[in-house]
Parts: structure tokens; C-alpha cells; sequence
């Protein structure tokens, strides 16, 4: 059975877009969801306001707010075994390629003609900054049965091996999303599938009850 691939794709009129192919096998995964709780200074409230009945509970959570999820994984990048099929892009630029997409999807974009987006850092030097006619790239982050839209905040690289020509062939690369969870396409069918997905876990966990109560 072929490993799965996961991609990261750059939703733009480019043509072709900027895209990354890397089989998804990382050491770890790590996913953040944080909630927010600011509940002023009322007097005599500590951590969220009075309540009793389930139908009470949204007053409890008055002044909560929930944060984008965010993760990171670390991906390898190897050109070892293109390299030994004789591929000459390979052998010569090593996974130079790779980087540079990742480098390039961080960059500040302006729109050209026809909504053709252009790196907005062409031509200009010194510290960059987003300008009101850039953007930051809008990716997809292709994942199993996931389609995220994200936002690339952090890439960080460890050169592992170099061609003679100090050209990286191997390397480590670390990349920091953080998901669009506005209204989108991508992310509605996202919630979807992950109500069906946790209502599945609902479906296990009462006939697992049902079973125990019962001595099956």
C-alpha cells in the first residue's frame, strides 16, 4: 500500500499555483485549540458567572471567546532516492526547490493583472512589511480526509546533507499553520465532517454503555 501523501497548495490564480507534495509521515503532530476567558470584574464571580440549569449555561460562558486552531509538523525532505533514479533536477538542485516553495509562500503578495498574484518583494529591499494592496498566501492543507484553509505562520529548516556543491539534498522542515475557520467553503465542510466524525464517537460510547449495562 503507497503511503499517503499530504499537500500543501496555494489557493490562487497563479498558474500553476505554488504547491508542496510530501508523504505525511511525521514523528509527531502537535494541534492547539485555546479558549479565551475574560469575565471583567464582576464582584463576587470567579471564572464565569452563576448558573444551575443547563439552559443557564450560556450565561456562564459570557465573555468566552474561542482562538483559531493552530498546529505544526515536521516534515523530511529528501531528494536520496530521485537522486539515485537519475533525475537531473535532483542531482543538481538537491531539494532546493522545496525550500524555496516554502520560502516563497511566506512572501507578502500583491495582485497583478487578471488577479495574478506577484511576489510583492520584488524589486524592494530592506525590512517588508505587508503594504494595504498585499496579502499573505491563503494555502489548503491537504490531510487525509482534511482540506484545511491555513495561513503559513512559521517555517523553520535543519540542512541535513549537502550535494558537493553545498546544495541541501536533505533536510527537516518544521511548519507552524494557522487554520482559516471564517466563512469559507473549505472550512464549512471541515465542521461537517467533524460533527459526523464526533457523532460517530457518540454512537460508540452509548452502545459501549449499553453493552456494560447489560453484561454483553
Amino acid at each position: 500500500m503507497n503511503p499517503m501523501k499530504g499537500i500543501l497548495i496555494e489557493y490562487a490564480l497563479s498558474l500553476p499555483p505554488l504547491a508542496l507534495v510530501f508523504e505525511f509521515n511525521p514523528r509527531t503532530i502537535s494541534r492547539t485549540r485555546t479558549v479565551t476567558i475574560n469575565t471583567g470584574s464582576v464582584p463576587g464571580m470567579r471564572g464565569g458567572y452563576d448558573f444551575v440549569l443547563p439552559t443557564e449555561t450560556p450565561r456562564a460562558s459570557q465573555g468566552v471567546t474561542v482562538q483559531p486552531e493552530s498546529f505544526s509538523i515536521t516534515i523530511l525532505l529528501d531528494a536520496t532516492d530521485r537522486m539515485n533514479a537519475d533525475d537531473s533536477i535532483a542531482k543538481i538542485f538537491g531539494v532546493q526547490p522545496e525550500l524555496d516553495t516554502l520560502r516563497t509562500m511566506l512572501e507578502p503578495k500583491s495582485q497583478g493583472p487578471g488577479g495574478l498574484q506577484t511576489l510583492a518583494s520584488l524589486g524592494a529591499g530592506g525590512e517588508r512589511a505587508f503594504q494595504r494592496n498585499e496579502s499573505a498566501s491563503v494555502l489548503l492543507f491537504v490531510w487525509g480526509l482534511q482540506v484545511l484553509p491555513v495561513f503559513l505562520t512559521s517555517v523553520r529548516v535543519e540542512e541535513k546533507a549537502h550535494l558537493p556543491t553545498l546544495i541541501p539534498y536533505r533536510a527537516e522542515a518544521t511548519l507552524t499553520m494557522q487554520v482559516i475557520e471564517g466563512n469559507n467553503p473549505f472550512y464549512t465542510v471541515e465542521t461537517v465532517r467533524q460533527v459526523a466524525s464526533a457523532a460517530l464517537n457518540t454512537i460508540q460510547t452509548v452502545s459501549g454503555a449499553v453493552s456494560i449495562s447489560f453484561g454483553v
